[in-house]
This record gives C-alpha cells, sequence and structure tokens, in this order.
C-alpha cells in the first residue's frame, strides 16, 4: 500500500460517521456542498523512479509513473453512465522543476516546460475513471550516476482536499543484477540442486545491503534453515499460485562496479512429482530500515546467517535482470483415458462414464502457459445420440465430417488426478458391438509415459461376453483430428475429485453448433501450438518447448505464477 493510500485511509477514518453521511448525501451534486468535510482525494503514481544509466528504462514509449486522483467511494461496476462523486472545477498541478539537470520529463496535459496543469470537472469513485496520464522520464546529456530530484503533484478545488505526490527521481543508483543460471545436467526429481547464486552492483553508486528472493514453485523447496532468512509456504488455493518463498537479507555494503558470490551453498529440493517447475533468485537493494520488517509475519531461520562475500573480476555479460530455471526436465506422468459399456434397447438411455486420469509420478504444471487447458475427443457409437453431455465438453466435427465433442481438462494437473466425464445416450437402433471413440491428440509426446491408453473406447450392446469392455483400445475405430482447446480460467484445479464437469475447472460449456476439426490440441508449453498460422509440434506436455512471450519492462525480477 502506497503513503498516499494509508494517507487516505487515516483521513476517512477520522472523518467518521458523520462525515460519511456528508458524503452520502452530496451524491453527484458534489461532495464540496458538504460544509463539515471536504471531499478527501489522494493524489497516486509510483512515488520512486530508479533510472539506469545501462538501459533504456523500460519501453520508451511507456511512462513510468502512472498519475491518477483516488477519490472514496464503492468503485462503478456496471453498465451505462458512471456515476459521478463530485462534480466541480479541479486542477492538478505537476511540478517537475527539480529534475533541471537530472533527467527529462515529459509530462500530460497542458505543459509549460517542467510544469504542467490538468483540469477536470468530474470525479468518480476510486482511480480507474480518475487517471491525469503518465509521465516519462529519461536521461539527458547532463545526467550522471547519483543524480537526484524530484517532482511534486499538488491539486485544488473548492471542497476538495488533496493529498500530493512526491516523486522521487535517482540516475544512476544501486542496480543489482543476479548471476545467470544454467539447467543441471541429468537433474531428477527427488534430488536436491546447489544453483550458483551471486549478483553484481552495475550501479553508479554503492547499495547499502540487499534482499535475495528465492522463489520456487509447487513442486520445489528449500531445505536450508539460515538465521537471516524467512520463508513463506502457500500450499493451498490455485495450483498455479502455491509456491514458497524466501528472502534473505544482507545489510553489508555492496560496492558500485563490484560482484560478490553467497559464502555458502543454497540447495534446492525437487519434489518426486516436480516436472518443469520454475526457480528463480533476485537481488535488490535492501531499503533503509527494512531489515527489521522484513521478515515480519513469516518463519524466521534460526541456523547460522548466509552471507556475501566479494568476487574477483567478473564479466557483466555473466550477470542478467532475471535468472529462472525451469526444472526437472527428465520427469514423466501417464495420461490414461478409460471408456465405458451399457446395453439398452431402442429409444432407452444409458449413461457412459468416461473417465481420465493422471497416474504421475509427474504432475503437469503448465505454470508457463498460465493453465491452459488440454483436451480429448469422443465419438458416440453407431446407432446411438448424445442427449447430455458434461458441461467441460462442446460438440466439434472429428476428422473433419464426425460429429463429436470436444472435453477440457484444466492445467496444473495433479499428479494422481482423477476426472469423470459422464455422457448419456440415447439408443435409437441396436447395432451389435457397436463402439465409440474416445481419444487424447496424437502427438509424440516424450513426457507421456505410456500412450498405449490414450484412446479408449464406448461399447454398446457388447454380444455375450464381451473382450473389450471398453477400458482400453487399440488404434481402431474413427479417426480424430487435433482439437482445439476450450476457454480456460488459468486457475484449473486438476485435483480430480469430482466429476468432469466441475474438476475440469477450465473450458466452455457444451453448447450446440460445431468448430471445425483442427486448432490446437494442447497449447503453449503442453503440445501442439500455432505460430503464423502453421501448425508448430511441441514436444509435448509441461515446458519441452515453450512458445510464449513474457513482458520485461518494469518487472522486479519476481517469477510469474
Amino acid at each position: 500500500m502506497t503513503q498516499q493510500a494509508r494517507r487516505l485511509r487515516a483521513r476517512l477514518a477520522a472523518l467518521g460517521a458523520v462525515g460519511a453521511t456528508a458524503l452520502a448525501a452530496a451524491g453527484v451534486q458534489g461532495a464540496a456542498h458538504a460544509a463539515d468535510a471536504p471531499l478527501p482525494v489522494v493524489i497516486t503514481g509510483e512515488d520512486r523512479v530508479d533510472l539506469s544509466l545501462h538501459s533504456d528504462n523500460g519501453d520508451p514509449t511507456e511512462p513510468q509513473v502512472d498519475l491518477r486522483l483516488d477519490v472514496p467511494g464503492e468503485e462503478f461496476e456496471g453498465d451505462g453512465e458512471v456515476p459521478a462523486v463530485y462534480r466541480g472545477e479541479y486542477t492538478i498541478r505537476i511540478d517537475a522543476r527539480g529534475l533541471k539537470g537530472v533527467a527529462k520529463a515529459d509530462l500530460p496535459c497542458d505543459a509549460d516546460g517542467l510544469v504542467a496543469v490538468c483540469s477536470g470537472y468530474d470525479l468518480y469513485a476510486g482511480t480507474t475513471y480518475n487517471r491525469l496520464g503518465g509521465i516519462r522520464l529519461d536521461l539527458t546529456d547532463d545526467s550522471e550516476a547519483g543524480d537526484t530530484g524530484s517532482i511534486v503533484v499538488t491539486g485544488e478545488g473548492e471542497g476538495l482536499e488533496f493529498t500530493p505526490l512526491t516523486v522521487d527521481v535517482r540516475v544512476g543508483g544501486p542496480e543489482l543484477l543476479n548471476r545467470a543460471l544454467s539447467l543441471p545436467k541429468d537433474l531428477k526429481a527427488g534430488e536436491t540442486f546447489e544453483p550458483p547464486l551471486g549478483v553484481m552492483n552495475v550501479g553508479g553508486v554503492p547499495s547499502e545491503g540487499a534482499v535475495l528472493r528465492l522463489y520456487g514453485s509447487r513442486g520445489l523447496s528449500f531445505p536450508d534453515d539460515f538465521g537471516n532468512c524467512s520463508s513463506t509456504v502457500v500450499d493451498t488455493g490455485p495450483l498455479l499460485r502455491q509456491h514458497t518463498e524466501v528472502l534473505c537479507a544482507f545489510p553489508d555494503t555492496l560496492e558500485a562496479g563490484a560482484a560478490y558470490t553467497l559464502a555458502g551453498p543454497v540447495r534446492v529440493k525437487t519434489a518426486d512429482f516436480a516436472l518443469h517447475d520454475i526457480f528463480s533468485s533476485s537481488f535488490r537493494p535492501l531499503e533503509p530500515g527494512e531489515e527489521k520488517t522484513l521478515h515480519e509475519g513469516r518463519r524466521q531461520g534460526s541456523g547460522p546467517d548466509l552471507t556475501l562475500e566479494r568476487a574477483g573480476d567478473a564479466d557483466p555479460a555473466q550477470y542478467t535482470r532475471y535468472a529462472e530455471l525451469d526444472l526437472p526436465t527428465t520427469n514423466t506422468y501417464d495420461l490414461e483415458l478409460t471408456g465405458a459399456s451399457a446395453s439398452g434397447a431402442a429409444g432407452d438411455t444409458v449413461t457412459a462414464e468416461i473417465g481420465f486420469a493422471n497416474n504421475g509420478p509427474a504432475w503437469i504444471s503448465a505454470l508457463r502457459s498460465g493453465g491452459e487447458p488440454f483436451s480429448f475427443t469422443v465419438v458416440a457409437p453407431e446407432g446411438s445420440t448424445v442427449t447430455s453431455a458434461p458441461e467441460k465438453c462442446r460438440t466439434i466435427t472429428v476428422d473433419g465430417s464426425v460429429p463429436g465433442y470436444r472435453c477440457s481438462v484444466a492445467t496444473p494437473l495433479l499428479e494422481d488426478a482423477r476426472l469423470t466425464f459422464p455422457f448419456e445416450l440415447r439408443v435409437d437402433e441396436v447395432v451389435e458391438g457397436a463402439r465409440g471413440r474416445v481419444a487424447m491428440p496424437e502427438w509424440d509426446n516424450p513426457f507421456d509415459s505410456d500412450p498405449s491408453n490414450d484412446v479408449a473406447w464406448i461399447v454398446l450392446n457388447a454380444p455375450g461376453e464381451p473382450g473389450d469392455d471398453g477400458t482400453g483400445g487399440s488404434d481402431g475405430g474413427p479417426s480424430d483430428g487435433p482439437s482445439a482447446p476450450g476457454a480456460g480460467d488459468g486457475d484449473g484445479d486438476g485435483s480430480g475429485d469430482g466429476t468432469g464437469t466441475d474438476d475440469a475447472d477450465s473450458a466452455s460449456g457444451g453448447g450446440a453448433g460445431g468448430d471445425a476439426d483442427g486448432g490446437l490440441a494442447l497449447t503453449g508449453a503442453q503440445g501442439v501450438g500455432l505460430l503464423g498460422g502453421a501448425a508448430v509440434l511441441a514436444l509435448g506436455l509441461g515446458a519441452a518447448v515453450v512458445v510464449y512471450q513474457r513482458r520485461r519492462a518494469g518487472r522486479d525480477g519476481e517469477a510469474a505464477v
């Protein structure tokens, strides 16, 4: 929470019930009419910008400071005209003269040199509809390491009380880069490895201490216990967000241009089910006074402190802003489809429960694709019609012409996930031993240890004691082409403790209308992707081939979860 937001909360608490009633009574006529209490408005935006001497400081077309006005009240989320909390003229003054000789500022609104004035009329609850504009900061020919300056943003308006914003700008401050990481060779699930962690201050001034952040997704943990480190473990909620985080404080100075390594090893433990889990490490400057508060609310270590020691001559090319690995890459899982068998006379309705399972030992993390679902196809047996399909299944055409369904399965998917997809079939005509094909897309997936159980059958009215009871299958029956994924919510939890209508937790409902056969069976890191309109065969589920783009601008070195 920014200091401005804290001031707003304190102001609202001081306002009390009388002021709140006055604001409510003012309504769209404006809080200026509430004589007892002016409407508190907080000018919000980034209150600190560090300009690097070694980069473009983000996208040159994007501002580093996004100025908005935070107005009390419940933010409008409906349709139609947004109701105003205040109606009346107000002005915002942006004074960047404190940056003269330090940095160049591109200001919004009506700017005259390093001063700009923004004027407005209506104010709305929250910040969404009260954007003033952005401030873009860049170096000049006169900018030198250690230069500092500030921008002061103030406001005025009848019946309004503005909390100003000060944006502190520093040139060439401490800039910590992380030792680049390489994938450990032949690391197996269940094993431990020691990454070569290090940091280099490429900034123009020393850093008065540093903070190391270690992050591991669900399949990774950190078994060491250091006295200057603390940890948090998130093991509930969406699988995409389950992780372990460790923070370590180093109070000693990191000199400009110097590199440092950890004096002792830090171990990363991989679980037996780990596969393509994300590990990241990142250093940042320690803020003044932060060492006393960094570990609050976290599990504090009790062992000896982890320390940094100065390295010899270092090559800046060995250091990077983002240090991440996806590991291990050698584990496997076993996806299995199971079919069903049923009997019925013409006109009867029977139920066929299709089973989907991950037999492990690995989970399917899908962390790089954001939990995008993948799918399998279902074709009803001859002589039958699907009268009810699971929520996560929708109509398509299989192999270009055969009516069928595509069922979506959310990822991440646990290492012991079990899902069921019940289909209701009407027997239109009794066809002895009629079979309908249930199949995963055909891909070369090196992580699926047993592709033979990726096809199953729905058998209707099998004669006598059928040898094929639908639980497995040879490669006969109608062929299915690759099918497109359903629309996932990105937070799927493939724990498999229910039916496909709920636990697939991703996909689109079973509406009418056919999708053309084709598209993606498994996108992103999971399998068949599209690039420039051409299908690109990935190596399989997980992150064997990752087709993704990540925005790097403005990131603080933390992994995406």
